[in-house]
């Protein structure tokens, strides 16, 4: 695997025949560095235990076939990410779909070209570097999200569960999967800006005061600064989360008073996902709302904090959002 140390990525060359990997060798060695296998059981160790980047690998070896490799290694947790590369004579359009259906990659048939081998291992080392990228991202956003909850006296499992309850709010409100799963990923930063509302007011254990509570409000627009402008759509959808995810339905909300279809969508969403496990969730001041109970406050906040629509979704899915609360439960 690719360190600070060592900038050149790794790759695994799996072949029984030693001209095989002589030739991969003069074209890869200027730009990887190679491991070399010449059986199945020896690549599974390598492979176990330096983790490359990227593998080439042949079919017809006698030991195991290639086939055989690339299944042992989607089945173990430590390789099943690591991209496999059909490289083989086989050029049977079955064989090839049978290599796919093992989990590689990408097939290519001997004899090679150059630049076609060089170009498939670029795009799909590219690949794994932007999934990376994307799940770094994800679990930092998730991470900063947590560290504000912990500091509201709430457990880190609040931004799981009301997460959750926002994308089966998106799906059945008509989103598509990729945009539930991007409101699921943002939705952990709608208090982020709690991190920037002092100790004294965030851990007071009773009722804040006019001016105490002036300040909590703040931590909307604290949390869109925090967030700041950003390319990525997914940062942008949680600056908007944060920023108006404490608007209400008839106007009456914070920080901007926005009412109705002028609140985005993902900020009515969050709000009633937020609320419903801020009540059914026990905390230092207060016991946890019965499901019945909560239901019925949010049922009398339809059309006042809520948007009607999302309340008859909400009731229609509870059934699924207390399976969610029932996986993430406070420890």
């Amino acid at each position: 695997m690719q360190t600070v140390s060592n900038q050149k990525q790794t790759l695994l060359l799996v072949d029984d025949e030693p001209v095989n990997l002589r030739i991969l060798k003069q074209l890869l060695h200027p730009d990887y560095q190679l491991i070399f296998a010449k059986h199945g059981e020896e690549a599974l160790k390598l492979a176990l235990q330096e983790r490359p980047d990227l593998i080439l690998l042949d079919i017809m070896m006698p030991d195991m076939t290639g086939f055989e490799v690339c299944q042992q290694l989607k089945q173990r947790p430590e390789t099943q990410a690591i991209p496999v590369i059909f490289v083989t004579a086989l050029s049977e359009e079955h064989d090839e779909a049978a290599g796919f259906a093992v989990g590689a990659v990408d097939y290519i048939t001997k004899p090679i070209s150059t630049a076609v081998v060089k170009a498939r291992i670029k795009t799909h080392l590219s690949l794994v570097q932007a999934d990376e990228l994307r799940k770094t991202r994800l679990q930092v956003i998730q991470r900063l999200g947590r560290a504000a909850e912990y500091k509201d006296n709430e457990t880190g499992t609040h931004v799981l569960r009301m997460s959750h309850y926002s994308k089966v709010i998106a799906l059945a409100y008509g989103l598509s999967e990729a945009q539930a799963d991007d409101l699921l990923h943002a939705a952990p930063m709608h208090d982020i800006g709690k991190i920037g509302i002092p100790d004294s007011i965030m851990l007071k254990p009773g009722k804040l005061t006019d001016d105490e509570f002036t300040i909590m409000k703040t931590h909307a627009e604290i949390g869109a600064e925090i967030i700041g402008e950003a390319d990525s759509e997914l940062l942008r959808l949680a600056k908007s989360v944060a920023l108006t995810h404490h608007e209400k339905w008839d106007g009456t909300g914070y920080p901007n008073g926005l009412k109705g279809d002028a609140i985005p969508l993902e900020g009515r969403i969050v709000a009633l996902a937020d609320v419903f496990d801020a009540l059914t969730s026990k905390r230092p001041y207060k016991e946890a709302w019965p499901i019945e109970q909560t239901m019925d406050y949010i049922r009398q906040q339809s059309g006042v904090h809520f948007e009607p629509k999302l309340v008859e979704l909400f009731e229609q899915n509870l059934a699924e959002i207390i399976q969610i609360k029932a996986r993430w439960q406070d420890v």
